[in-house]
């Protein structure tokens, strides 16, 4: 078996000691580079620890030598299509999902178009406590689109475009529909990530 934490770790752009940092406990970034490379053994202990730091499953942490995995070859930026020096193991979206805190992400499905939204689609979301959120992360999920609860287990999906005290509006994602506002919701989910199907 082939350990991943240096492709997850450089993927979510932490150093060798940023790593150990955030193990509970801290440890070196002379031991997470000896975990990396084999020198010493990954055992299940080390796993939930590491795991837990990057924010993944500890078993994304390993993987088999015969497995096909997704490579990523090229980056696209504004200037060209650039080839990497070396292709490297592309990172599934369930193996991205968890980045910070213990609240998994969570998904939609689109199963008709709804905005900018296509059937197929999965759109992934990180979960907020709307009251006892920073300001900055509510901020951040200012005009971005968000899932919010609503009582009798339904829920609204829009773009978040207010705030005041208990109440948080919501522009919903299909056209000519009002804002709806929704009284002291538990939690805000933000959009992050969409995955579409080609």
């Amino acid at each position: 078996m082939i350990n991943r934490i240096r492709e997850i770790r450089k993927a979510k752009g932490m150093t060798l000691a940023d790593l150990g940092a955030s193990c509970e406990p801290p440890t070196t970034a002379q031991t997470i580079g000896r975990l990396e490379t084999g020198m010493r053994n990954l055992s299940t202990k080390w796993m939930d620890r590491i795991g837990t730091a990057l924010g993944v499953d500890p078993e994304v942490l390993v993987r088999s030598d015969n497995a096909p995995r997704a490579q990523v070859i090229a980056e696209l930026g504004l200037s060209d299509l650039e080839a990497l020096k070396a292709p490297r193991d592309a990172i599934l979206p369930s193996e991205m999902a968890a980045q910070e805190g213990d609240e998994p992400m969570l998904v939609l499905e689109v199963t008709s178009p709804v905005g900018e939204y296509r059937p197929g689609d999965t759109v992934w979301l990180r979960q907020l406590d709307a009251w006892s959120a920073k300001d900055k992360d509510f901020l951040a999920a200012m005009n971005r689109d968000c899932l919010v609860p609503r009582p009798g287990g339904r829920f609204a999906f829009g773009r978040l475009i207010d705030r005041k005290g208990p109440l948080v509006a919501i522009l919903p994602a299909q056209a000519g529909q009002k804002q709806q506002v929704i009284d002291n919701p538990d939690w805000i989910a933000v959009v992050c990530m969409l995955v579409r199907p080609l």
